[in-house]
């Protein structure tokens, strides 16, 4: 019985792409964001994407915006987005190509705000990256003919035009952030599952 019960377990764990011990560094990623929040107001004020800022100099913010998160409500909600993206894609690229995607995803979003959405006065949260996660790996489905492509694609194209036109912006949603972190990380999600399906087709030759 123990041994069925870990059987169980250990194809959980390859489900949700928590095996081979990715499950450490996904919760190393959950403890950072844990940590950044606990630190106080005083960092999340000195980490936010903050127009005044910015302009002084202050150009880190346009990467540490994404790691910072209002309260502990925010925070597990983003929380929860990673754990279902990990679950969803972590397999489809490596740890570089995700460095790639979560970077650019986040320099766009910040850079999306500064030229395109000059009313957004200040920004925090990781919810505009995870779009360009999901974007990304929409992509590298649709690449790959994945079974489940066009439920990605249609589900992620009908929110962002829900956000965008349709629907009833909440207090503090800076809808703009997952429109440009999705943009962005279909492009990048595109450019990189293109080389990984030529690599392949060059190797099956």
């Amino acid at each position: 019985m123990p041994r069925n019960g870990a059987n169980r377990l250990a194809h959980v764990a390859a489900a949700l792409q928590w095996d081979r011990g990715r499950w450490v560094w996904l919760l190393l990623i959950v403890l950072g964001l844990d940590l950044v929040l606990g630190l106080g107001d005083s960092v999340g004020d000195l980490l936010r994407y903050d127009r005044g800022a910015i302009a002084a100099g202050g150009w880190w913010r346009l990467l540490t915006a994404h790691i910072v998160h209002l309260d502990a409500h925010h925070l597990i909600l983003n929380e929860l987005g990673l754990v279902l993206m990990w679950s969803l894609f972590a397999d489809d690229f490596d740890a570089v190509d995700w460095c790639v995607i979560v970077l650019s995803g986040a320099l766009a979003i910040s850079s999306g705000l500064w030229w395109l959405s000059p009313r957004v006065g200040w920004y925090v949260g990781a919810s505009g990256v995870l779009h360009s996660v999901l974007a990304a790996g929409t992509a590298k489905h649709l690449i790959e003919r994945a079974w489940d492509r066009w439920i990605l694609l249609i589900g992620l194209a009908v929110k962002l035009a829900y956000e965008q036109w349709g629907g009833h912006e909440q207090p503090l949603v800076v809808v703009d952030a997952h429109l440009y972190g999705a943009l962005c990380g279909f492009a990048v999600g595109a450019a990189l599952g293109g080389r990984i399906a030529i690599i392949r087709h060059r190797f099956n030759a």
